[in-house]
């Protein structure tokens, strides 16, 4: 019976990757779709060969998703995750319905801990604050701050030169940023599945606490979010694309450089499960504001906004729902 929950746990986690990739593919192209940088088709392709690479770069990130809640060695515990995926898909599926940038990240913790709650299973709370709350806070106040101010910069650098010919050069550096940001995403979100599927190993008695992710994790990971993001997320990517801001190639490079960087500070440095969604809106915000501010169309960044601060609880919410029914279907 463990073995059976165990696989099934693992089809539910590649499958919520699945949706991750469709999800957040937007994160890194739509900028570059939008301002013609690249085709719709040559930029899909290109960020789910850099999502599969990226997946590969590192697995601390994972470590510290499959640190925050402490589950039983048993059945029961399997049961929990199952819970807790199940609430990040469901969630997933709303926001990109409605075609709001949430956090697969956010929705795939906070279906964890809704999980945990639901079964009276112990939380570390102390690791969700300082790798979870404190970074989604963080960065993307660190994203909007800092393309502003590279974007600011590249106006004065280019201030002299001609606009065209340097939106021009732009659109050949967006293919570099687009990729960056790409890779990124794959670093930082592969890992959050793989941190899923170890906790899943780790309960079921597959695994020990300080081994290496097995290689087939990477693998399984690295490809179901490639997949996934092969398939695109087109509702996502109108939104981050055109209905915040229309950006013009320099401010695409801007934010796409600058959200990259973030995603690599957070994953090697700090190895916290950041929001890859959150750091490329919060970064478009910011370059699209050096036009003007009124420029950015607040209204849609108020309801993404709104969709980022319900994700968490509201998958926790729905997780502790499934739980509920696994539970009694399973008695575990």
């Amino acid at each position: 019976m463990d073995l059976a929950i165990v696989i099934a746990v693992v089809v539910v986690a590649l499958t919520f990757d699945y949706t991750n990739g469709f999800h957040d593919a937007a994160n890194a192209i739509a900028t570059s779709v939008s301002t013609r940088a690249l085709t719709p088709r040559i930029a899909l392709g290109m960020a789910a060969i850099m999502n599969f690479v990226g997946a590969f770069l590192g697995q601390e990130v994972a470590k510290t998703v499959s640190s925050v809640i402490t589950i039983p060695d048993d059945t029961h515990g399997l049961v929990i995750v199952m819970g807790g995926l199940l609430g990040a898909i469901a969630w997933n599926m709303i926001t990109w319905y409605f075609g709001l940038p949430s956090s697969s990240s956010h929705a795939l913790i906070g279906g964890l801990v809704g999980a945990a709650i639901a079964s009276g299973s112990s939380i570390e709370w102390q690791v969700i604050l300082d790798k979870v709350v404190i970074p989604m806070i963080a960065s993307p106040l660190v994203g909007f701050g800092a393309a502003f101010a590279l974007m600011l910069a590249i106006m004065w650098i280019f201030r002299k030169r001609n606009q065209h010919k340097v939106f021009r050069g732009f659109r050949v550096a967006q293919t570099i940023s687009a990729a960056a940001m790409a890779l990124g995403h794959g670093l930082q979100d592969a890992q959050k599945t793989m941190g899923v599927i170890f906790l899943a190993l780790l309960t079921g008695g597959y695994v020990s606490a300080g081994d290496d992710l097995p290689l087939w994790v990477i693998f399984s990971a690295a490809g179901a979010i490639s997949l996934g993001t092969w398939s695109g997320g087109w509702r996502i990517m109108r939104t981050l694309g055109r209905r915040i801001i229309h950006l013009d190639p320099a401010r695409g490079f801007a934010a796409e450089t600058v959200a990259a960087g973030v995603l690599y500070t957070t994953a090697f440095v700090f190895h916290a499960p950041i929001s890859t969604t959150h750091t490329i809106t919060s970064a478009i915000m910011g370059a699209g504001a050096t036009k003007r501010f009124s420029a950015v169309r607040w209204g849609v960044a108020r309801s993404i906004v709104a969709a980022w601060v319900l994700t968490f609880p509201m998958a926790g919410l729905v997780a502790a729902f499934f739980y509920v029914i696994l539970h009694a279907i399973l008695g575990q």
